[in-house]
């Protein structure tokens, strides 16, 4: 078969999806029950179905006051006889894949169960979903006349004990269903292979020969490997290399303080940028509109939501509600219940909604990763919206960064504490100090009123690292490439006091 005829036969395909989309965005809540009734039916007869009388919930509300809300640490002897090999725990079907997650800071690994129906009815669907929609919105596009260009992975799965575990994007590398192989590059042989640099040099050994006409990864990742692209190529413009490229499908961190270095090295503005959410535990939202910021909420994917409003989690009156109860602009935790066996599992992000008809979100940031020591309330969208304001403005790049708090002494007020490294140094004429409690200040009226007269917080301290102090600490702690992190935001200094230390 020709390419333009793969090209159509797949477009076809995707886009009958399209009626399946529609059907969960006019009906939002019928869609969310019937998620729930399905899932509490398939695990009725595990262990935790007898435990919690799965079968015997027939309500959501119901379903609140049965089952107990769980964190992974709570979860996490039911995960570990799951992975020694006993079946029916937590859910009906064997569990053989395990994604393996230390989170970002955290050196104790997790180990979020991935099961048949999770794979082939959330993941890979909603795969299909972002590819339906991008082709729907785009019906000129081109995108199966050439290769998608991806990015994750960092080892084969290990086997232990009968089960497999390994980053997400290895396992799903490892179970990609024919047609995304045959649309991808490189090869499952180089995409998970373990030491970055030579993986990189491998991508592009193999990769600039194709007809790319998509991206796939971690914007931070994904940014070194387009530089050394360039680098290697003497260009200065992806398009020389990849001229047919024109889809960048990002997650896992905000797009926001990389945007200005994309566009420098990608100069077309047809080049589109779309954005999902997608972790271990499920692939949950994803961009529906060219030129959006909003990420549509699937609800049709296995996976049922409930909420916690930010004000009230940890504590005594502690509220959690379902997906039709929430308002917008509130920072809310998310809970998932999912067709892989967690249960009311607080996954430890946090959004807002931007839209109720249809339910669309913004990524807000973590539960453990704001800065509220002083009682400011500063979380990552916040700080991120300020770092790209400030390299749109003066032409700035960085690399990356992340800020802790600076906390009072004796009679010295607290303070917040950014470390920042740049890829071209700001002009010393700028004050990075005052730009960033400014703008800081028109972002969070919680940090302004910390602020005011220097009540509680004097202006932030900046550090300007090094070049290369962020890379060389993923190094040090075996975090380079797939889709590892660092933390923006911390309530204590442990991560950016060893930055400090390498920055020495």
């Amino acid at each position: 078969m020709s390419i333009p005829l793969i090209n159509s036969a797949v477009s076809f395909f995707l886009k009958k999806r399209i009626t399946q989309i529609e059907f969960f965005i006019n009906n939002p809540n019928e869609t969310q029950n019937k998620v729930l009734k399905n899932l509490l039916k398939s695990a009725k007869n595990t262990i935790v179905g007898k435990e919690f009388d799965f079968g015997s919930i027939r309500t959501y509300d119901n379903f609140s006051k049965k089952v107990p809300t769980f964190t992974y640490e709570e979860f996490a002897n039911k995960i570990e006889m799951s992975r020694k090999g006993q079946n029916n725990i937590f859910w009906s079907s064997k569990i053989k894949w395990f994604a393996k997650s230390s989170g970002t800071t955290n050196a104790k690994s997790k180990y979020v169960p991935v099961s048949l129906e999770s794979l082939k009815h959330n993941h890979y669907a909603s795969g299909k979903d972002l590819l339906c929609i991008y082709l729907h919105n785009n019906p000129s596009s081109k995108l199966f006349s050439g290769k998608s260009l991806r990015l994750g992975g960092s080892k084969s799965p290990y086997l232990e004990n009968g089960t497999f575990y390994g980053d997400l994007s290895a396992i799903l590398i490892e179970n990609m269903p024919f047609w995304a192989k045959y649309s991808s590059t490189p090869n499952n042989k180089i995409s998970l292979m373990e030491d970055w640099n030579y993986k990189v040099e491998a991508i592009i050994d193999q990769s600039t020969k194709k007809n790319v006409t998509s991206l796939a990864g971690v914007p931070s990742w994904m940014l070194v490997l387009l530089n050394r692209v360039l680098e290697k190529n003497n260009k200065e413009n992806i398009l020389e290399i990849w001229p047919n490229l024109e889809v960048y499908f990002h997650g896992g961190v905000s797009f926001k303080p990389y945007a200005s270095q994309y566009n420098n090295i990608i100069k077309n503005n047809g080049v589109m940028y779309y954005e999902i959410y997608n972790a271990s535990e499920g692939f949950f939202a994803l961009q529906n509109k060219n030129d959006s910021k909003e990420l549509l909420l699937l609800l049709n994917h296995g996976i049922f939501y409930e909420f916690i409003p930010m004000s009230t989690l940890g504590t005594k009156n502690e509220k959690i509600i379902p997906l039709s109860d929430v308002e917008k602009n509130i920072n809310y935790a998310i809970l998932i219940t999912t067709n892989a066996g967690l249960w009311r599992y607080k996954i430890g992000d946090t959004v807002k909604f931007t839209s109720l008809k249809p339910y669309k979100i913004i990524i807000s940031g973590r539960t453990k990763h704001h800065i509220n020591v002083f009682g400011e309330e500063v979380i990552i969208e916040n700080t991120d919206n300020v770092i790209n304001k400030i390299c749109k403005k003066y032409n700035l790049e960085i690399i990356d960064y992340t800020v802790a708090p600076i906390f009072m002494n004796k009679n010295k007020k607290g303070a917040h504490q950014w470390f920042i490294e740049f890829k071209n140094l700001p002009d010393k004429n700028i004050n990075l100090s005052m730009l960033i409690d400014q703008k800081l200040r028109n972002e969070n009226s919680d940090y302004d009123a910390k602020r005011y007269n220097n009540f509680t917080l004097n202006k932030p301290e900046i550090i300007i690292a090094k070049k290369g102090v962020f890379i060389k600490w993923l190094e040090i702690n075996n975090k380079v490439g797939g889709q590892n992190k660092i933390p923006r935001l911390s309530n204590e200094r442990k991560f950016i006091d060893s930055l400090i230390e390498l920055n020495s």
